[in-house]
């Protein structure tokens, strides 16, 4: 509880500092003690427990100068703690550190640096290719990508553990029910447990088959901050942006692979927007009503250069296809300049490479722009019976645009009254109110 004589003012600036050192810091800190204790659900509960510590002893003490080395010592010693009360708990991590020390030993990290961040010693072990690897994160979301574990499952994990995001936020990520995805992070950790999956970063030799699951991890985390699913803003752009940081830094460890380059293009090159997205009262903007010249140029440029590089030197893979789509939109004047054939094309492509509904329907959408809004429906129609769109909330405003555009207002007003109970941000449930009302 706060100390006595803690104003509520100053409750909500110790909460709100603990909120932003949550989020800037969380998946630094449990990397950290994961690496250190070499067990998940212990460095879960630690860290949760040294963020509640931070809430009763902030607004009395005051934010410290370095709050993230304070989270760190105070979950280090809670995991000590607890270690030292559970024996039989510690003799299952002393297998695993074990495990961990003869596959790649790993000094503890050390919070003696100025700030958080730069108090973490790598612990990489020479000739694994990552020894100036400079996020700890990258490092889990690897370990993450094991292939032991089932890919639906290692992307969930690193999701929901390393990204921060929540149980709901994932599933909506994966288009499936909460309690789902719940089973399978359940799922994934256990396995983790039972076949004592070493936490360490992978050679070179293991690395082309992690880094398409970390990849993807990353490209979840953007599209959660591109269109999240729950809460007041329609982006969040925190999380939009620290994929983005994430991406380069992948870039700049493995300059050579191609989709690397393609992921940071496609994020830029959608991210360009994100200023003309939203209108005054943080209303979603569809792309066609955007005012462009708020784009943002320079990281259009930047991106389409990489776009370049994702696309030569062999075959195109799914993030490079998704970047030069998006570099089309980015380079047209207006909605009707816009090279509607050629995305078409590259939906085509795209389809080829990882045939899934969310892309069917954004070919669908692609085509009601070439060919008019009675192709798109007949596209959209025949996506029906996908399950996975069923609870979509895109694929059903889509369909009511479109019957919207053919003059069918009565089954246009169904659809986004349907739409409207599947929305999950206010600012989209408030789009759709104005829909109903004109």
């Amino acid at each position: 509880m706060p100390g006595e004589g803690v104003s509520p003012g100053e409750d909500r600036v110790a909460a709100e500092a603990v909120e932003a050192v949550f989020r800037e810091e969380r998946g630094l800190l449990l990397a950290s003690l994961v690496r250190r204790f070499g067990d998940l659900d212990l460095a879960e509960e630690v860290t949760s427990e040294a963020i509640e510590a931070a809430l009763r002893h902030w607004p009395a003490e005051g934010v410290p100068a370095r709050p993230g080395a304070w989270l760190l010592t105070t979950a280090r010693r809670r995991a000590v703690d607890r270690l030292r009360r559970d024996q039989a708990y510690a003799a299952r991590l002393a297998v695993l550190a074990a495990d961990a020390e003869r596959a790649e030993p790993a000094p503890a990290p050390d919070v003696s640096g100025p700030g958080f961040g730069s108090g973490f010693g790598s612990g990489v072990g020479s000739g694994s290719g990552f020894d100036e690897l400079p996020d700890e994160r990258l490092q889990l979301f690897f370990t993450c990508a094991h292939p032991a574990l089932a890919a639906e499952d290692r992307t969930a994990l690193t999701l929901r553990c390393l990204a921060g995001l929540t149980t709901p936020e994932v599933a909506r990520a994966f288009l499936v029910p909460t309690a789902t995805m719940a089973q399978r992070i359940v799922r994934a950790k256990k396995k983790i447990r039972e076949a004592r999956i070493p936490f360490r970063v992978p050679g070179p030799d293991e690395l082309p088959g992690r880094l398409p699951g970390v990849l993807q991890v990353v490209y979840s985390v953007f599209t959660e901050g591109y269109a999240a699913s729950s809460g007041p803003r329609l982006q969040r752009l925190d999380l939009a942006e620290e994929a983005i940081r994430l991406a380069r830094i992948l870039h700049r460890l493995l300059p050579a692979e191609r989709e690397s380059a393609g992921l940071l293009a496609l994020l830029l090159l959608v991210h360009a927007r994100r200023d003309a997205r939203t209108g005054p009262e943080g209303e979603p903007v569809l792309l066609e009503d955007q005012d462009r010249e708020r784009w943002d140029r320079p990281m259009i440029e930047e991106g389409r250069a990489l776009v370049v590089r994702a696309l030569t030197g062999g075959p195109a893979g799914p993030y490079g296809v998704q970047a030069a789509i998006a570099a089309l939109h980015d380079e047209a004047t207006d909605v009707a300049a816009t090279d509607w054939p050629q995305i078409v094309a590259l939906y085509d492509v795209l389809l080829t490479l990882t045939p899934s509904p969310v892309v069917a329907l954004n070919r669908a959408v692609a085509v009601a722009m070439r060919d008019g809004p009675g192709a798109g429906l007949a596209l959209l129609d025949a996506l029906a019976g996908e399950p996975r769109l069923r609870a979509y909330p895109p694929y059903v405003v889509a369909r009511g645009d479109l019957l919207r555009r053919l003059g069918r207002d009565g089954e246009a007003a169904a659809a986004y009254r349907e739409a409207l109970e599947l929305a999950g941000t206010e600012p989209e449930r408030a789009a759709l109110r104005r829909k109903l009302g004109e």
